[in-house]
Protein backbone atom coordinates (compact mmCIF):
# COMPACT_ATOMS: atom_id res chain seq x y z
CA UNK A 1 0.00 0.00 0.00
CA UNK A 2 1.21 3.28 -0.79
CA UNK A 3 0.67 6.13 1.95
CA UNK A 4 3.15 9.08 0.14
CA UNK A 5 4.33 10.07 -2.98
CA UNK A 6 7.91 11.97 -3.81
CA UNK A 7 8.22 13.34 -7.13
CA UNK A 8 11.53 14.14 -8.36
CA UNK A 9 11.59 17.62 -10.28
CA UNK A 10 13.45 17.81 -13.50
CA UNK A 11 12.01 15.31 -16.24
CA UNK A 12 9.66 14.48 -14.20
CA UNK A 13 6.97 17.12 -13.04
CA UNK A 14 8.66 20.00 -15.22
CA UNK A 15 10.79 20.38 -18.20
CA UNK A 16 13.78 22.85 -19.41
CA UNK A 17 11.46 23.10 -22.82
CA UNK A 18 13.92 25.79 -24.62
CA UNK A 19 12.18 28.50 -26.29
CA UNK A 20 14.34 29.31 -29.69
CA UNK A 21 14.47 32.90 -28.46
CA UNK A 22 16.60 32.03 -25.85
CA UNK A 23 19.22 31.38 -28.41
CA UNK A 24 18.82 34.37 -30.10
CA UNK A 25 21.93 36.05 -30.95
CA UNK A 26 23.58 32.91 -29.47
CA UNK A 27 26.55 31.51 -31.79
CA UNK A 28 28.91 28.33 -31.76
CA UNK A 29 32.92 28.76 -31.79
CA UNK A 30 32.70 29.09 -35.20
CA UNK A 31 30.54 31.92 -35.56
CA UNK A 32 27.83 30.07 -37.32
CA UNK A 33 24.57 30.11 -35.32
CA UNK A 34 23.17 26.84 -33.02
CA UNK A 35 20.70 24.82 -35.58
CA UNK A 36 17.80 22.43 -33.95
CA UNK A 37 20.34 19.44 -33.20
CA UNK A 38 22.98 21.76 -31.41
CA UNK A 39 20.13 22.87 -29.31
CA UNK A 40 18.41 19.49 -28.29
CA UNK A 41 22.33 18.38 -27.40
CA UNK A 42 23.04 21.47 -25.17
CA UNK A 43 20.12 21.03 -23.57
CA UNK A 44 20.03 17.47 -22.88
CA UNK A 45 24.19 18.03 -21.46
CA UNK A 46 22.47 21.09 -19.52
CA UNK A 47 19.40 18.64 -17.50
CA UNK A 48 21.35 15.80 -17.67
CA UNK A 49 20.53 13.77 -14.34
CA UNK A 50 24.05 12.31 -13.47
CA UNK A 51 27.61 11.20 -15.57
CA UNK A 52 29.67 13.63 -17.12
CA UNK A 53 28.65 15.48 -20.04
CA UNK A 54 31.53 16.82 -21.24
CA UNK A 55 35.62 17.18 -20.83
CA UNK A 56 36.78 18.44 -17.33
CA UNK A 57 39.86 19.64 -15.79
CA UNK A 58 40.12 18.77 -11.73
CA UNK A 59 38.85 22.41 -10.71
CA UNK A 60 35.53 22.05 -13.22
CA UNK A 61 35.11 18.40 -12.49
CA UNK A 62 34.95 18.93 -8.22
CA UNK A 63 32.27 21.89 -9.31
CA UNK A 64 30.44 19.33 -11.62
CA UNK A 65 30.48 16.71 -8.84
CA UNK A 66 29.12 19.14 -5.90
CA UNK A 67 27.01 21.37 -8.08
CA UNK A 68 23.62 20.85 -6.81
CA UNK A 69 25.10 21.32 -3.17
CA UNK A 70 26.11 25.39 -3.88
CA UNK A 71 24.94 27.74 -6.42
CA UNK A 72 28.61 28.96 -7.40
CA UNK A 73 29.72 25.49 -7.67
CA UNK A 74 26.21 25.18 -10.00
CA UNK A 75 26.73 28.68 -12.00
CA UNK A 76 31.12 27.86 -12.80
CA UNK A 77 29.67 24.11 -13.57
CA UNK A 78 27.31 24.87 -16.08
CA UNK A 79 29.06 28.03 -17.06
CA UNK A 80 32.12 25.52 -18.64
CA UNK A 81 29.32 22.68 -20.19
CA UNK A 82 28.18 25.69 -22.15
CA UNK A 83 31.59 26.67 -23.10
CA UNK A 84 32.88 23.43 -23.82
CA UNK A 85 29.69 22.63 -26.06
CA UNK A 86 30.54 25.48 -28.22
CA UNK A 87 28.92 28.50 -26.64
CA UNK A 88 31.24 31.48 -27.05
CA UNK A 89 31.48 34.83 -25.11
CA UNK A 90 30.61 35.05 -21.75
CA UNK A 91 27.97 36.99 -22.01
CA UNK A 92 26.20 34.42 -24.69
CA UNK A 93 26.66 31.43 -21.72
CA UNK A 94 25.26 33.59 -18.84
CA UNK A 95 22.43 33.98 -20.74
CA UNK A 96 21.49 30.68 -21.63
CA UNK A 97 22.13 29.83 -17.97
CA UNK A 98 20.28 32.37 -16.72
CA UNK A 99 17.48 30.41 -18.09
CA UNK A 100 18.13 27.22 -16.80
CA UNK A 101 18.35 28.89 -12.88
CA UNK A 102 14.83 30.49 -13.91
CA UNK A 103 12.03 28.90 -12.08
CA UNK A 104 9.66 30.21 -15.05
CA UNK A 105 10.99 29.06 -17.68
CA UNK A 106 10.42 25.69 -16.75
CA UNK A 107 7.05 23.90 -18.27
CA UNK A 108 5.16 21.73 -15.96
CA UNK A 109 4.17 18.34 -17.83
CA UNK A 110 0.70 17.84 -18.83
CA UNK A 111 -0.84 15.80 -16.10
CA UNK A 112 1.39 18.03 -13.56
CA UNK A 113 -1.11 19.89 -11.40
CA UNK A 114 -4.36 17.59 -11.94
CA UNK A 115 -1.73 14.65 -10.61
CA UNK A 116 -0.96 16.98 -7.17
CA UNK A 117 -4.15 18.09 -6.64
CA UNK A 118 -5.68 14.63 -6.65
CA UNK A 119 -3.07 13.18 -4.72
CA UNK A 120 -3.92 16.07 -2.05
CA UNK A 121 -7.60 15.51 -2.26
CA UNK A 122 -7.11 12.20 -1.47
CA UNK A 123 -4.86 12.98 1.72
CA UNK A 124 -1.67 12.41 0.05
CA UNK A 125 1.27 13.64 1.64
CA UNK A 126 3.73 14.60 -1.43
CA UNK A 127 7.18 15.70 -1.85
CA UNK A 128 9.17 17.27 -4.44
CA UNK A 129 12.73 15.95 -4.08
CA UNK A 130 15.39 17.17 -6.59
CA UNK A 131 19.03 17.44 -7.16
CA UNK A 132 19.43 21.30 -7.33
CA UNK A 133 21.09 24.47 -6.71
CA UNK A 134 18.22 26.93 -6.83
CA UNK A 135 15.20 27.51 -5.32
CA UNK A 136 12.34 25.68 -7.60
CA UNK A 137 9.49 26.84 -5.62
CA UNK A 138 8.36 29.72 -7.40
CA UNK A 139 7.54 27.32 -10.36
CA UNK A 140 5.30 25.79 -8.29
CA UNK A 141 3.64 28.92 -6.86
CA UNK A 142 2.99 30.25 -10.19
CA UNK A 143 0.60 27.77 -10.98
CA UNK A 144 -0.92 27.97 -7.73
CA UNK A 145 0.02 24.44 -7.01
CA UNK A 146 2.54 24.34 -4.33
CA UNK A 147 0.04 24.13 -1.87
CA UNK A 148 -0.33 20.64 -2.68
CA UNK A 149 3.14 20.06 -2.18
CA UNK A 150 3.93 18.72 1.79
CA UNK A 151 7.27 19.60 1.48
CA UNK A 152 10.27 20.65 -0.82
CA UNK A 153 13.44 18.64 -0.04
CA UNK A 154 16.42 20.61 -2.41
CA UNK A 155 19.99 19.00 -2.46
CA UNK A 156 21.53 22.44 -1.87
CA UNK A 157 19.47 23.42 1.10
CA UNK A 158 20.21 19.99 3.05
CA UNK A 159 23.79 19.07 1.86
CA UNK A 160 22.43 15.70 0.35
CA UNK A 161 22.51 14.74 -3.56
CA UNK A 162 20.89 12.07 -4.99
CA UNK A 163 21.49 8.91 -5.23
CA UNK A 164 22.95 9.19 -1.41
CA UNK A 165 20.08 7.54 0.83
CA UNK A 166 20.13 9.94 3.18
CA UNK A 167 17.91 12.42 1.33
CA UNK A 168 15.18 10.10 0.50
CA UNK A 169 15.76 8.99 4.03
CA UNK A 170 15.01 12.60 5.09
CA UNK A 171 12.23 12.99 2.78
CA UNK A 172 10.39 10.37 4.42
CA UNK A 173 10.94 11.60 7.84
CA UNK A 174 9.95 14.90 6.68
CA UNK A 175 6.21 13.29 5.50
CA UNK A 176 6.35 11.02 8.15
CA UNK A 177 5.23 7.56 6.54
CA UNK A 178 7.71 4.73 6.17
CA UNK A 179 10.00 4.29 3.17
CA UNK A 180 7.92 0.43 2.34
CA UNK A 181 4.58 2.82 2.31
CA UNK A 182 6.31 5.50 -0.31
CA UNK A 183 6.82 6.28 -4.11
CA UNK A 184 9.30 7.52 -5.37
CA UNK A 185 8.17 9.09 -8.90
CA UNK A 186 11.42 9.89 -11.28
CA UNK A 187 13.32 9.80 -14.75
CA UNK A 188 16.46 8.16 -13.64
CA UNK A 189 17.29 4.87 -12.60
CA UNK A 190 20.40 5.71 -11.31
CA UNK A 191 19.84 9.09 -8.88
CA UNK A 192 15.72 8.06 -8.45
CA UNK A 193 15.90 4.68 -8.22
CA UNK A 194 18.16 5.07 -5.32
CA UNK A 195 15.02 5.59 -2.81
CA UNK A 196 14.81 1.37 -3.46
CA UNK A 197 17.55 1.25 -0.91
CA UNK A 198 15.67 2.29 2.04
CA UNK A 199 12.69 0.44 1.05
CA UNK A 200 10.53 3.18 -1.13
CA UNK A 201 8.80 1.40 -4.07
CA UNK A 202 9.72 3.49 -7.84
CA UNK A 203 8.31 3.99 -10.91
CA UNK A 204 10.24 5.07 -13.38
CA UNK A 205 8.79 7.80 -16.41
CA UNK A 206 10.85 9.47 -19.21
CA UNK A 207 11.98 12.90 -19.64
CA UNK A 208 10.45 13.20 -22.87
CA UNK A 209 9.04 17.08 -24.12
CA UNK A 210 6.20 18.10 -22.19
CA UNK A 211 3.81 17.70 -25.34
CA UNK A 212 5.11 14.19 -26.26
CA UNK A 213 4.13 12.93 -22.34
CA UNK A 214 0.75 13.66 -21.55
CA UNK A 215 -0.09 10.97 -18.82
CA UNK A 216 2.62 9.78 -17.55
CA UNK A 217 2.58 10.55 -14.01
CA UNK A 218 -0.77 9.64 -13.69
CA UNK A 219 -0.38 6.56 -15.60
CA UNK A 220 2.55 5.79 -12.55
CA UNK A 221 0.74 6.41 -9.81
CA UNK A 222 -2.20 3.90 -11.48
CA UNK A 223 0.06 0.99 -11.45
CA UNK A 224 1.07 1.52 -8.10
CA UNK A 225 -2.47 1.62 -6.55
CA UNK A 226 -2.87 5.31 -6.85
Amino acid sequence: MTDAVIFDFSGTLFRLDEDDSWFDGVTRDDGSPLDGHHVAELMRRMTAPVGEVVEFDDVTRHAWQNRDLDPALHRQAYLHVLHQSGVIGVGQAESVYGRVVDPSCWTPYPDTADVLKSLASASVPVAVLSNIAFDIRPAFEALGIDRFVTEFVLSYEIGVVKPNPEIFLHATQKLGIDPSRTLMVGDSEEADGAATAIGCSFALVEPLPTADRPTALRDALARHGL
